[in-house]
């Protein structure tokens, strides 16, 4: 993996970066823009984990976590995972991908969670295939009309 490859909160100063992060055309129905996620996470801040991925001081992709949602709207089922995730077109097949699940799933178990969920919209080039080979199994539900996946983090070494 790519030791150079760092997290950074978004920030006033980093904020224009972030939203100039743009996947590959083909990929732009697969994804909301870092401009939307970054909307969401203003509105809903107690569960939003946005982040910068920087490869030294270059931006090369965004993620943005869910930390402990109220998944079904009945308080009884509550899940932490990846919402989106953006790897900037010209730094796709060089890690950033793996390294941000690693990043969120890490978050996660730093918080005390066992498992970490993504959801995917299904389709030619779409990201299951990214998603499965990382060890994402399928849950067998949708939310929104993606597909749901789940980490178990008790088999994973995060190290």
């Amino acid at each position: 993996m790519n030791e150079s490859l760092r997290l950074a909160p978004i920030t006033p100063a980093n904020v224009e970066t972030a939203i100039a992060v743009k996947v590959r055309p083909d990929q732009e129905g697969f994804v909301s823009s870092v401009a939307k996620s970054l909307a969401e996470a203003y509105v809903q801040p107690q569960v939003a984990w946005p982040r910068l991925i920087l490869d030294d001081d270059r931006p090369v992709g965004f993620l943005m976590a869910f930390l402990d949602i109220d998944w079904n709207g009945k308080g009884v089922d509550f899940r932490s995972g990846l919402w989106r995730l953006n790897v900037a077109a010209e730094a796709q097949g060089q890690g950033v991908g793996r390294f941000a699940v690693r990043a969120v799933a890490a978050e996660v178990k730093r918080r005390g969670g066992a498992q970490v969920f993504v959801t995917w919209q299904p389709g030619e080039g779409g990201p299951e295939n990214f998603y499965r080979k990382l060890g994402f199994q399928l849950t067998g539900e949708e939310s929104g009309g993606e597909t749901v996946g789940v980490l178990d983090l008790t088999e994973l070494d995060l190290h």
